[in-house]
């Protein structure tokens, strides 16, 4: 179950160098082709299906991916414009239970994930290095959140819900 629901492991921060933070963001820019590809061809009934059981299904995966993409887009902003801001966090499987989440074609966030994250990149290749070092302080964790952390995080999350699709299709032979 645990290769089920974390199938590239789970996120480990190790610190992020120069090497590290261009890989980070080049994975954060490729998301959308990927994720395009992977739904590529997929049937309303395939769409339909839970990644595991008692998972979300890959429509519920890609609007999660545009929900938690807006989220983290305005962690993001409101580190870069504000002291110390502390973020509002929101219940994901919550909103993957609203009726977008369930019925919404995963074309719509799709788009959302291909403009927010073509902004993003733009946001931030345009970062210092110091600016990374900037954090939020999240209430659910109760710590401090410095954006290096969190560049590494969106890049993770991409990546592993990206291998919910792949692996599923995978294992069906989509």
């Amino acid at each position: 179950m645990e290769q089920l629901r974390y199938p590239i492991g789970r996120y480990q921060f190790e610190g992020m160098n120069p090497a590290q933070r261009e890989k980070w963001m080049t994975q954060i820019e490729q998301l959308p082709a990927q994720l395009r590809a992977a739904l590529d061809g997929l049937t309303e009934e395939q769409l339909d299906t839970p990644y595991r059981t008692g998972g979300w299904t890959i429509r519920q995966v890609t609007h999660h991916l545009a929900d938690a993409g807006m989220n983290c887009f305005t962690r993001f902003k409101l580190a870069l414009t504000e002291s110390n801001p502390t973020i509002k966090p929101f219940d994901e499987s919550l909103w993957a239970e609203t009726p977008d989440s369930l019925k919404a074609s995963p074309e719509i966030s799709l788009a959302m994930i291909e403009a927010l994250y073509a902004r993003w990149s733009l946001l931030l290749r345009s970062m210092e290095r110091s600016q990374f070092d900037r954090e939020f302080y999240h209430p659910e964790r109760g710590s401090q959140l410095k954006l290096s952390y969190f560049l590494g995080f969106v890049a993770w999350h991409g990546r592993h819900h990206l291998s919910h699709i792949t692996n599923l299709r995978e294992r069906m032979d989509w």
